[in-house]
């Protein structure tokens, strides 16, 4: 098995997909995402010889918990250290559908990401923009709402839900398990016997305080900050799936950098590997270093109250999860926001595989989605 978190540390798992081209607000000014900016304490330079004389990789991740090993992996330098002369150019994102259209761009060449824009990705391109390499973590997702306004899970009818983003991850999790209950919404509107609000994560705390949400499904570190902010868990996403687990950020990389530079793929996987199992071993210095990244990233860091619980909520793992996946798409077809999908070669576990190999670890299956 995959390195997980400790056992005192509360799994959390999310997956579900989305399936539509959104518009996304991508951090910083420049292009599809903004280049890391420097933090107090500099990560090891490319120094070395150039995997297969390549200059640069350019890697793509979120300022979020759920890509902790992104963050951890470059304020560490792990993963620059695997491609030795070979520089990382990273870029910061703050939406799926923005850094998808970066990797069709050419813009990045490999990208942490939700289970809901690889997919969409993959299907819209008829399975020839991406890949997906490995898995990096699950869990982080809860409904957190105001405990004066709901008490319990029969108490949503009638009240404001928000989500991140239409058919994005989230709002496909919260459309289904409301269908499950009975309860209609119009995937489209967000109107029904429950109104779905979609707004962007940075907004959604402001709005909660001021009591224009009731509540919402959201991953961390927002959930948390809806908690520190007044706010409850009614409901642990993990509970709704076998075993607590299922995907929330995986590794994509475009099918033509995987062929041209399939070494380079290779070392980052490394790091990635290398990373996972360092965050495993020292969680309290992976979240200082995880933080310190989202303070250089985003400008400030969170505080104790928001990042301890967001900490815990996400569990580490190589594992991408992939029989997750097939139930995640089967949601959003459920939701009418995705035609039933072709997933057959989104995966392409073997440089993983291989990596793993090599430390020692047992293979991780791909649920019969890999590529031939």
């Amino acid at each position: 098995m995959p390195a997980t978190r400790t056992t005192q540390r509360r799994r959390r798992t999310l997956a579900a997909v989305a399936a539509l081209p959104l518009l996304a607000v991508v951090l910083g000014a420049c292009g599809y995402g903004s280049e890391g900016e420097k933090d107090e304490k500099v990560a090891p330079a490319a120094e070395g010889e150039k995997i297969g004389g390549l200059g640069e990789v350019k890697i793509g991740y979120f300022a979020n918990i759920t890509h902790a090993t992104a963050l951890v992996g470059l304020q560490e330098g792990l993963i620059q250290k695997e491609l030795g002369g070979t520089k990382i150019k990273p870029q910061v994102f703050n939406a799926g559908p923005s850094e998808i259209e970066a990797l069709n761009a050419g813009a990045i060449d490999i990208g942490w990401i939700g289970p809901s824009p690889s997919i969409n990705g993959f299907t819209k391109s008829k399975g020839q923009n991406l890949r997906i390499i490995s898995g990096s973590a699950s869990g982080g997702v809860s409904l957190v709402v105001n405990p004066k306004k709901i008490k319990s899970l029969d108490d949503l009818k009638g009240k404001r839900i928000a989500t991140p983003q239409l058919g994005n991850t989230q709002d496909v999790a919260l459309l289904n398990y409301l269908s499950e209950k009975g309860l209609k919404v119009d995937t489209n509107t967000g109107k029904g016997d429950v109104t779905v609000i979609r707004q962007d994560n940075k907004q959604i705390p402001a709005s909660f305080e001021s009591g224009s949400l009731d509540g919402a499904w959201v991953p961390e570190p927002t959930a948390s900050k809806l908690v520190a902010g007044g706010g409850s868990v009614l409901l642990d996403e993990k509970k709704l799936w076998k075993d607590g687990k299922f995907v929330i950020t995986n590794v994509i990389v475009s099918q033509k950098f995987l062929k041209e530079h399939p070494d380079v793929v290779e070392a980052v996987l490394r790091g990635s590997v290398k990373t996972n199992a360092w965050i495993n071993e020292n969680p309290d210095e992976a979240k200082a270093a995880a933080n310190a990244k989202l303070k250089a990233d985003s400008g400030a860091a969170l505080p104790p109250e928001v990042i301890d619980p967001a900490w815990e909520n996400v569990d580490i793992t190589d594992d991408p999860l992939a029989s997750t996946l097939s139930v995640s798409s089967e949601h959003a077809v459920k939701a009418g926001l995705l035609e039933d999908p072709l997933l057959d070669g989104i995966y392409d576990l073997s440089l993983l595989n291989k990596v793993l190999k090599a430390d020692g670890k047992p293979a991780i299956d791909d649920a019969g989605l890999g590529a031939e």
